[in-house]
């Protein structure tokens, strides 16, 4: 059994394959049976929920709110926007009817006498339905700002569909914030990508690019897109984040007009921000090896999982005992710990299982470690194990969970450093791209010569970096100015 659960594809025969292991017998999702969607699993929505909590109280600490918009948008709000809705009209999903009757057969089908007078968009993203709804909200100078941000489902309809990465139906939560000034926005767009860069290093423990997208890589409808860009272990590049200077842009499309300090109108200034269950992709592309998940401990669900090797079950109540108050104990200080004492599973079994789980730490308890005061210790990120005293083993389960957290950042750290170039000639560019990692080039910022690149190389402009080497340069297919190097990568 232990073999079984274990049997993933390794990442060097076919990462794809290995990644689409891993999420089905990690039990974190699976395909749904409506095409392209996915249920979530309690242990996967677990993680998601660590992420959703943890980014909600960062929200909240920047002063933001959450509320709940419709998930139907009519039609013509779309029609408002011209860039936005072209952004989206090939993914969109349209309701046209409201009631379904019974056929001859015995089904059902949709009744032709209940047709829309307007079609309902199911929700791809909320600016526009929110906007709308700004309008009656926003009056006054004193109104402003607004900071809201919901957690929802959108739909996009994807053709080509992976677990978490892309599919039909995801989860997300969209922040959209109301402005009186240009300056308030854009620090807004700011702040809120530097959120989600700290999310992603201190508690993801995925390092991360911040920067500015390129005219053809921005948000539909979007003056400024700022994104964090992370590269997973096949080379590949994942959008993890963006956060979107608006403008005046949906402000205009909806007559959003506020009287300002002076008793004048003018419309509002606007941002919008968000991440999705594409981070759960990105938390396990960036960690986990071929024996399953690794997860860093601030968003695992369980942290420490203490298993009993006995031989009757007079020996697992005794060791139950011994182990009750460290686990009283590491609950009081935080620590989310679970003790598996069932007797359907062996403990090898249970071993491999949360080995394939990622639990930061494993505790195993034996006879002769009552007698000899000890318990052994396993750890995650490296597969080692060491016997420890039991005395004081709760100061060192708190401690090596901080190790742990930290080393995998690190590991991911050196990973992309170790994958990371800097080139001058195209040719050079061309060859290396081959061999996956970011790459740093100049670019001469046409979208003709980025669109010659990605139509020769099929690799995009990830950002250009808000920090960094700033040094001025040439193109390195034209040979015209470039102001700095930006990051390309062939992505997902």
């Amino acid at each position: 059994m232990a073999k079984e659960l274990k049997e993933l594809t390794p990442r060097h025969v076919d990462y794809s394959q290995w990644y689409q292991d891993l999420v089905i017998k990690a039990d974190l999702a699976e395909s749904a049976a409506v095409r392209g969607c996915m249920v979530i699993k309690p242990y996967g929505y677990a993680i998601w929920e660590r992420m959703q909590r943890q980014l909600d109280d960062m929200f909240k600490e920047t002063g933001h709110y959450n509320a709940y918009f419709p998930l139907f948008i009519p039609k013509s709000f779309l029609s408002k926007e011209a860039d936005h809705v072209e952004g989206f009209a090939k993914e969109c999903a349209v309701v046209t009817h409201y009631r379904l009757k019974t056929s001859p057969d015995g089904g059902v089908v949709v009744d032709p006498e209940a047709k829309l007078e307007e079609e309902l968009i199911v929700r791809p993203t909320s600016e526009t339905i929110i906007w709308n709804t700004y309008r009656g909200w926003i009056q006054s100078y004193r109104d402003l700002p607004i900071l809201c941000n919901q957690w929802a489902n959108v739909v996009r309809w994807e053709m080509r569909t992976r677990l978490f990465l892309r599919t039909a139906e995801f989860l997300w939560q969209e922040g959209h914030t109301a402005h009186a000034t240009r300056e308030e926005a854009e620090e807004e767009a700011i702040r809120m990508v530097h959120v989600y860069e700290d999310f992603a290093r201190n508690y993801m423990a995925v390092p991360v690019h911040v920067g500015v997208k390129s005219a053809n890589e921005r948000f539909a409808g979007a003056v400024e897109t700022y994104t964090i860009e992370a590269l997973m272990q096949d080379g590949k590049a994942l959008q993890s984040g963006t956060s979107h200077f608006l403008g005046q842009n949906f402000a205009k499309a909806f007559d959003v007009l506020f009287t300002n300090k002076e008793g004048q109108q003018e419309y509002v200034w606007a941002s919008s921000w968000g991440v999705s269950t594409r981070l759960m992709g990105a938390l396990i592309m960036s960690h986990s090896d071929d024996n399953g998940l690794v997860l860093p401990p601030k968003l695992a669900p369980h942290q420490v999982v203490i298993i009993p090797i006995y031989k009757s079950l007079e020996q697992r109540d005794e060791i139950t005992r011994h182990v009750e108050p460290l686990i009283a104990e590491l609950k009081k200080r935080g620590v989310r710990v679970r003790y598996d004492d069932a007797d359907n599973k062996k403990p090898g079994w249970k071993f491999s299982e949360y080995e394939l789980k990622g639990v930061p730490i494993r505790l195993a308890v034996g006879g002769r470690d009552l007698e000899n005061g000890t318990v052994e210790v396993a750890r995650r990120d490296t597969l080692t194990k060491e016997t420890r005293s039991f005395d004081g083993i709760s100061d060192y389960l708190v401690e090596l969970l901080d190790e742990i957290q930290q080393n995998i950042y690190q590991k991911a750290l050196d990973y992309r450093a170790a994958h990371t170039i800097e080139v001058d000639t195209y040719e050079e560019f061309k060859e290396k791209i081959e061999e996956g990692g970011f790459i740093l080039a100049h670019w001469d910022g046409t979208p003709e010569t980025e669109e010659k690149i990605k139509a020769e190389t099929k690799a995009t402009i990830r950002c250009i970096p808000l920090a960094g080497d700033k040094t001025p340069g040439k193109c390195m297919v034209t040979g015209k100015p470039s102001a700095q190097r930006v990051l390309f990568a062939r992505a997902y």
